[in-house]
């Protein structure tokens, strides 16, 4: 099943948790911690995002998180800045189905804006639209990974439900890690 096909057919636990690995693996362009996310993903578990602890949440970790005046900062910190800020207050209805599609398509960009080996001709059908065959095939290894974290994510919370929510998590972080790197190696090279 492609990426557009599992975020169609996702409940809304498994959307939240798709824009919630989503955003956490991007972290690091916004300079939060390793847990920074942990009360949202905590809440996910417990009630699917559908009460208050979300909301406050989610306005702790933008608390945290809010940065500069928006003015100079490139692309890939704009997406991640933008996803967290479309995050809905509720975990549920067509808010966070439209987030979750959003943070996928501002994910794989990210990825892609931060690979130095992309190659602008894959950049159609990343998301397996009109790829029938291997999705991340003639993509460069950043975004295909991505492809597979996002994959990955997305059929382990449709597979366990809330008990999935702990390997999406382990996922997450395997992805945040790669990125974290990739920022850093980044600025290294940049000064």
């Amino acid at each position: 099943m492609s990426l557009v096909e599992l975020i169609a057919r996702a409940d809304a636990r498994g959307l939240a948790g798709s824009g919630l690995a989503c955003l956490d693996r991007c972290v690091p362009l916004l300079d939060g911690g390793d847990e920074i996310l942990r009360p949202l993903w905590a809440n996910l578990a417990d009630d699917a995002g559908d009460g208050p602890d979300w909301a406050r949440a989610l306005v702790r970790v933008r608390d945290e998180l809010a940065g500069p005046d928006a003015d100079g900062e490139d692309e890939a910190v704009l997406l991640a800045r933008r996803m967290l800020a479309a995050a809905p207050a509720e975990c549920s209805g067509a808010a966070i189905r439209a987030w979750a599609d959003a943070c996928s398509v501002a994910s794989l960009r990210i990825h892609r804006l931060l690979d130095p080996a992309t190659d602008a001709a894959a950049e159609a059908g990343v998301r397996g639209e009109d790829r029938p065959q291997d999705p991340t095939e003639g993509l460069s290894p950043l975004v295909a990974a991505e492809v597979r974290r996002q994959v990955t994510v997305l059929e382990v919370l449709a597979g366990h439900g809330p008990a999935g929510l702990r390997r999406a998590l382990e996922v997450s972080t395997e992805g945040r890690r790669v990125l974290r790197a990739v920022v850093s190696r980044r600025a290294r090279g940049r000064g």
